[in-house]
């Protein structure tokens, strides 16, 4: 059995000016979302045989304030293919991690992982599934687990879908702002 954890990275600044995309960071709202999901993640006692991430800043931030929730360093392998990627680079990834690896978390960016969820998803509670095909807001956590045994087995609809956990499901504070 193995797990798969994607997480998108959190709320990012439109107002700071940056030359690249690849360089915007968080905003406040977005560092208090990934702190939240940080601490959700030790309160679920979950951890990661293997983490592979995007090197982009806005990644990078996030995942330093989710290791701050988490209380515990995330010290991921950082691939530029995950920078914006599309479901079958992500699958691709994937299908690369060591095979004693039993729990894998991918950190990247929409509408990438969003896709690649409803690629693997092929059952999971029918409530969280629908929330899955709705919306895969920034700081969401999807959680997938698959009946293989190495990670080259990976194959669309396989998965199934166990966790979808989005920030304001964890405070409501950290919901759409009514702007």
């Amino acid at each position: 059995m193995k797990t798969l954890t994607l997480l998108r990275h959190a709320k990012s600044g439109w107002d700071d000016t940056v030359a690249r995309d690849f360089d915007r960071p968080l905003n406040a709202k977005g560092r208090k979302a990934a702190q939240v999901v940080g601490a959700h993640l030790r309160e679920l006692g979950l951890s990661f045989d293997h983490i592979v991430a995007s090197p982009a800043e806005r990644v990078v931030q996030t995942i330093a304030d989710v290791a701050a929730g988490y209380r515990q360093p995330i010290e991921p392998a950082w691939d530029k293919r995950l920078y914006l990627a599309s479901s079958a680079t992500l699958l691709d990834v994937a299908r690369e991690s060591p095979a004693d690896a039993e729990r894998l978390l991918m950190i990247g960016h929409n509408p990438g992982l969003e896709d690649f969820v409803l690629l693997l998803m092929g059952s999971g509670d029918p409530a969280l599934v629908r929330e899955a095909e709705l919306k895969y807001p920034t700081a969401t956590l999807a959680e997938l687990t698959f009946d293989v045994d190495d990670w080259t087995a990976l194959a669309p609809a396989i998965g199934t879908l166990t966790r979808f956990i989005r920030p304001r499901d964890l405070d409501p504070a950290l919901g759409p702002s009514e702007e």
